[in-house]
């Protein structure tokens, strides 16, 4: 019997680019093997080769019309190339654009931005019903209130399972979680966690201070990057939910109130689709005396996520083969920063593998 997870996306940014390209470059990979930034090669019955693209969605004349192995690598991305993909026979079809594409993406004030298709845009439940998708991963930029609140919708009419990659909070949300719940379909989300980046760290170091005894006081963690993502970021008003998912992440690991600004905080584009964060804390050891830390974390900003990704889907699969609707609490746990209930880590983890023993959801 042949497995497939056949999946949908909305959004072909940068995120989306290194997630078809990571499937192409590791799909050779036997069970033992070892990948990094995934959890497992084969997660429960699915290898990485058995996702299959078959469908696609974004806003962008650049994108839209072209087949998803073309448009992944069309302006205005800018990962680099780490992995041949094949022509894949899936057209990026235009999308619900609503609050997608902030005013000052429009502008082209810095040379770049979004060129929105002025096709109409299509019936996305409709597409997924007839591409025959199992998961719709929402990777639409940060700030799509309404835009991502579309997607959830075109899964709950199509019977789709969704993974919400942003922070805009639905999974999250007990009303949104109920009517998944209700009408059987597996969710996840919200926010990815990356393999190793800002959030990640920050949460292993506030758990460090929490678990040697110091009382951390203060703390920030400022993000800047070249990509899309960010670009998008320079307007405050689409942060909101941004912040509070990335404040959240580290400070629900703290039991007591502290001083925390946590989030992006600028747009450099020679940096392209590399982040570099810088993470202060300061905390009170025994005696009174204070304690600093300064990190500085470099890494590549969309293939972090992409792993993370890769799991997730697969993941939701087996929510759905399974027959079990809702947000899956643990799952969303490890690899999302704004879960329906938070965990330390290690714990999460250990859930995640659970839920693959077929003991838990």
């Amino acid at each position: 019997m042949i497995l497939k997870v056949k999946v949908a996306l909305a959004g072909i940014g940068n995120v989306a680019s290194a997630i078809v390209q990571g499937v192409f470059k590791y799909k050779d990979l036997s069970d033992d093997e070892w990948a990094p930034g995934i959890m497992h090669v084969r997660f429960g019955p699915y290898h990485i080769s058995d996702i299959e693209f078959v469908a696609a969605f974004d806003v962008d004349s650049r994108k839209v019309g072209k087949d998803l192995s073309e448009a992944i690598f069309s302006e205005p991305n800018v990962l680099e190339k780490f992995a041949d993909v094949p022509k894949l026979g899936v057209e990026v079809m235009k999308g619900p654009v609503l609050d997608g594409v902030a005013p000052h993406m429009r502008e082209f004030r810095y040379g770049e931005g979004f060129k929105v298709d002025d096709s109409p845009s299509v019936n996305v439940a409709d597409v997924l019903k007839e591409s025959g998708a199992d998961v719709l991963v929402n990777l639409i930029p940060v700030g799509s209130y309404e835009a991502s609140r579309a997607y959830a919708r075109a899964s709950l009419e199509s019977g789709v399972g969704f993974v919400n990659g942003i922070p805009e909070f639905i999974v999250s949300d007990p009303n949104w979680g109920e009517l998944f719940r209700s009408r059987g379909i597996p969710a996840a989300g919200d926010d990815f966690k990356s393999q190793v980046g800002a959030t990640i760290l920050h949460r292993t170091l506030a758990r460090l201070f929490v678990d040697r005894g110091l009382k951390i006081t203060n703390t920030y963690q400022l993000n800047i990057g070249g990509n899309m993502d960010f670009l998008n970021m320079i307007e405050e008003s689409r942060l909101t939910s941004k912040r509070i998912s990335k404040t959240e992440a580290v400070t629900s690991l703290v039991p007591y109130q502290i001083g925390a600004r946590v989030g992006p905080s600028d747009y450099v584009p020679f940096l392209g689709d590399r982040k570099v964060m810088y993470l202060y804390m300061e905390a009170e050891q025994f005696g009174g005396f204070k304690i600093y830390l300064d990190v500085k974390l470099s890494v590549m900003d969309s293939p972090n996520a992409a792993g993370v990704a890769l799991d997730v889907i697969r993941a939701v699969k087996l929510a759905k083969d399974r027959g079990i609707g809702g947000p899956l609490v643990g799952v969303s746990s490890y690899f999302f920063k704004h879960p329906p209930k938070q965990f330390p880590d290690y714990v999460a983890k250990d859930l995640v593998e659970a839920f693959i023993r077929g003991e838990n959801v």
